[in-house]
């Protein structure tokens, strides 16, 4: 049997690594709700985790912009 794998979205990916953080369910009901492996699960759960400090760790885009901008005003 010739199975392809299945390619999910990165929104995809966080919705269901939030409903693991959220543990209002287990990994075993995410699985079936959302149709995948529940390794797959932890491991999305681990890599949101992980990479959320790069959130808040570098300025987002628009402060970036603000600054300069508030620069060329001065």
């Amino acid at each position: 049997m010739n199975t392809s794998r299945k390619k999910h979205s990165a929104t995809f990916k966080a919705q269901v690594a939030i409903e693991a953080i959220k543990e209002q369910e287990t990994l075993s009901e995410l699985s079936k709700r959302f149709g995948i492996n529940p390794q797959m699960i932890s491991t999305w759960k681990r890599e949101f985790l992980s990479r959320s400090l790069e959130i808040f760790s570098s300025k987002a885009p628009n402060e970036e912009a603000e600054k300069r901008e508030k620069g060329k005003h001065l």
